[in-house]
């Protein structure tokens, strides 16, 4: 009788690049007979790829970790990720963790993980993995799969902003780049097995070249954009620093580039933008928005903003308010402040108490969704069909998106999972935008 397979679950935090990166190490895990399963069920092995850009993120990694280790206290526990790489030593002391790894070899997670599954025993203390992360390379890895019709694809590691709010650049290093020849390889192979959308994303996915020299991020969206076959392209996370002129009129030529940018905000107070230490200020950022809107019809945005920095006063909030109200954003995550041991901001005066921060994220949130609701209702109101990519299903109905980010759920008896259909919509609900399907299923749009 064949020996069972091993099952693996791994709980993922945070980014889009922590996503990409646990899809790597499940192929990697798959790739040597192991079967990688939800995180809720019972597992010979856990790996938790945590986050640590806030202080709730450090609270949900602990929690995932005791959760795994409760779930089945016989199993092995890897932990890597950025809090893996900024808290080893606390992570120690959670009895039950068997393997920490930091960001700098995230593969070897997994490489130490088959390692000890041979062994089928726990260790009695966790073996700690950790390398200067200022000094190592792009780490090499790729997937071929995607649980969805989106794939999300690395391109750049690291970030040298230094804002002084933020620990990313010491949980993840200095800025560095997948070659070019290596991302069309990855964006061809996953565009031949069927993906309709490719995420080109990283931690600074502005600075995508910055360490090789004669490559940027425009050059390789051409590349991209070429590749025979490719569906919908969208970007990760953008400062709003990047985009010039030129950079939007290159971007208005791309043929399969999706009207749809994440700009990272954080504030529209010059005040706090300067001493966040950010690369522009609101005029900047406006002036981005509106480069866009010029040279790409009916684009989108979605921002980060955190309210209740150190000193943001009311006329500061109010600012942010406005520019809120002007740029016109499709979905805005407004996080409160989160002081972070070893950021320049966790040692500001004039630290807010947090009922200011709720109060604050909550008068922001209404005028963000007042914002979203007509946009919504503005697109439903629109008279011809949509073209929508559709993803999943559920009770009836299945779910996509507009090329502009717009989730649209129309009735269906099945999946239409990697189908782009035209849809009439009809009503929105505030959230999401509804309609009804136009063209028969079998007319699909390639």
């Amino acid at each position: 009788m064949a020996e069972e397979r091993a099952k693996v679950g791994i709980y993922t935090l945070g980014c889009k690049v922590n996503q990409y990166e646990s899809e790597a190490m499940a192929e990697f895990l798959q790739s040597h007979g192991i079967d990688v399963v939800s995180p809720s069920e019972l597992c010979d092995a856990y790996i938790i790829n945590t986050c640590t850009v806030t202080a709730e993120s450090d609270r949900k990694a602990r929690q995932f970790i005791r959760r795994a280790i409760n779930r089945n206290p016989s199993a092995l526990i890897a932990v890597t990720g950025c809090l893996a790489e900024s808290s080893p030593q606390e992570l120690k002391k959670i009895a039950g963790i068997d393997i920490i790894v930091g960001n700098a070899k995230k593969l070897l997670t997994v490489e130490k993980l088959l390692e000890l599954l041979g062994d089928k025993q726990k260790l009695p203390s966790p073996m700690i993995f950790s390398e200067d992360i200022d000094s190592s390379p792009f780490e090499e890895m790729s997937i071929k799969h995607f649980d969805r019709t989106r794939a999300y694809i690395k391109i750049e590691d690291g970030c040298e902003n230094r804002c002084t709010y933020c620990i990313i650049p010491s949980a993840r290093g200095k800025v560095r780049s997948k070659l070019p020849c290596k991302v069309i390889e990855e964006v061809r192979t996953l565009t031949e097995g069927g993906c309709r959308e490719i995420v080109l994303t990283g931690i600074e996915t502005a600075s995508y070249g910055k360490d090789l020299g004669n490559v940027n991020l425009g050059d390789i969206l051409e590349e991209v954009d070429k590749i025979e076959g490719v569906g919908r392209i969208r970007l990760g996370s953008l400062d709003p620093s990047l985009i010039t002129p030129e950079f939007a009129a290159r971007l208005s030529k791309l043929k399969n580039l999706a009207p749809h940018f994440h700009l990272s905000l954080q504030s529209g107070s010059d005040r706090i933008l300067a001493l966040m230490k950010r690369k522009y200020n609101s005029r900047m950022a406006m002036n981005a928005i509106e480069l866009l809107r010029k040279n790409i019809p009916d684009v989108k945005f979605t921002t980060d903003i955190i309210v209740g920095f150190p000193g943001e006063t009311e006329e500061d909030f109010r600012a942010t308010v406005e520019f809120v109200e002007k740029a016109h954003f499709l979905m805005a995550h407004i996080f409160p402040y989160s002081k972070r041991k070893g950021t320049l901001a966790a040692n500001m005066q004039e630290q807010l108490p947090e009922e200011i921060k709720k109060e604050r994220l909550h008068t922001l949130s209404s005028v963000a969704e007042k914002t979203r609701m007509e946009i919504l209702k503005k697109k439903s109101e629109c008279p011809s069909p949509i073209p929508v990519l559709f993803e999943t299903f559920k009770d009836g109905k299945a779910f996509g998106h507009t090329s502009d980010f717009i989730e649209v759920a129309v009735p269906s008896e099945k999946p239409l999972r990697s189908e782009t259909l035209y849809v009439s919509l009809t009503h929105t609900d505030g959230n999401i935008c509804y309609g009804q399907l136009y063209l028969d299923k079998k007319e699909s749009i390639i």
